[in-house]
């Protein structure tokens, strides 16, 4: 397909952290949206902020889906969550979760109900995960951007643990905030359902004596019908 030059718009946070309003980026044989985002991705300052930050691709004003193709003329830009709308945060970390804090950063003025959702280590003496960070953060935040639109949050926030989780202790949290209840608990029930099936994370349940087990899983869909998992 050859390479050709895109240059792209950017705003906000990811402003910021280029320092420029605007970025030139070669696309060698992935000339769609999604490989747009993975050639962004190896840009200082900006590829940093997109491993953590949900955003959306829009070609000539239009916001597009990954397969979408991208012309050398079009205008592109890559639009961060909109001011006045929703705080949304995902991470993937080590470190203990505090659910204290992830449900105030969940929460706004305009809600009146925040849902909080916490996954615990149980019947064993401790869970211990691997995940692919950077694309589990990158799902994640997707997740909870369309649930934001889907659902008209005010807030989503998910964090993942990673490594040893003890019994009773929360290997992932989800908090939503929203106007009205019913929004708020099928915001929250939908992020940790799909978070379960399409963020690839792993574990192994531990016992007491030592032995373990590594739990089996489901195949995640494919994100575009017709690609290969070979």
């Amino acid at each position: 397909m050859g390479s050709m030059v895109v240059k792209v718009r950017l705003f906000a946070g990811l402003r910021e952290a280029g320092g420029t309003d605007s970025m030139e980026v070669i696309l060698r044989d992935d000339h769609t949206a999604a490989g747009l985002l993975e050639a962004m991705r190896e840009k200082p300052g900006v590829g940093e902020l997109l491993q953590r930050l949900p955003v959306r691709v829009a070609v000539n004003s239009a916001y597009v889906s990954g397969d979408a193709l991208i012309k050398e003329d079009d205008e592109v830009a890559l639009v961060p969550p909109i001011s006045g709308g929703s705080q949304i945060r995902a991470a993937v970390k080590s470190e203990r979760l505090d659910i204290a804090a992830i449900s105030a950063e969940a929460g706004d003025p305009a809600a009146g109900a925040v849902v909080v959702f916490q996954g615990v280590t149980r019947e064993v003496a401790h869970l211990d995960y691997e995940a692919y960070g950077e694309m589990a953060e990158q799902r994640i935040g997707e997740i909870l951007f369309d649930a934001v639109e889907r659902f008209g949050l005010t807030g989503a926030v998910a964090e993942h643990r990673t490594g040893k989780v003890p019994l009773g202790e929360p290997s992932v949290i989800v908090a939503v905030s929203a106007p009205h209840r019913p929004e708020a608990f099928e915001g929250a029930r939908e992020v940790i359902d799909r978070i379960k099936a399409e963020a690839p994370v792993w574990k192994i349940e531990v016992e007491e004596d030592g032995t373990s087990r590594r739990v089996a899983g489901n195949l995640p869909a494919l994100d575009r019908p017709g690609a290969s998992g070979r």
